[in-house]
């Protein structure tokens, strides 16, 4: 993950709410397009699943990337 990219998602990961604001949908949908290669979208927020699957995706490249820089 970048520099700034990986700031940005240790600043979402240290969140504590249960809920996620509009503007942290927008950072996971554009992490996710950008380190999946695909079109920006946000996921319907009718299903959370799709969304909480990007997350665990993305917290394991940025797990990775953590492990790697150790």
């Amino acid at each position: 993950m970048e520099k700034l990219d990986k700031l940005d998602w240790e600043k979402f990961r240290a969140g504590t709410s249960n809920k996620l604001k509009h503007e942290e949908v927008v950072l996971i949908a554009e992490l996710h397009a950008k380190y999946f290669k695909h079109k920006y979208k946000i996921p319907c927020s009718c299903s959370p699943k799709r969304i909480q699957e990007w997350i665990k995706q993305l917290n394991d490249i940025y797990d990775a990337g953590t492990k790697n820089n150790t």
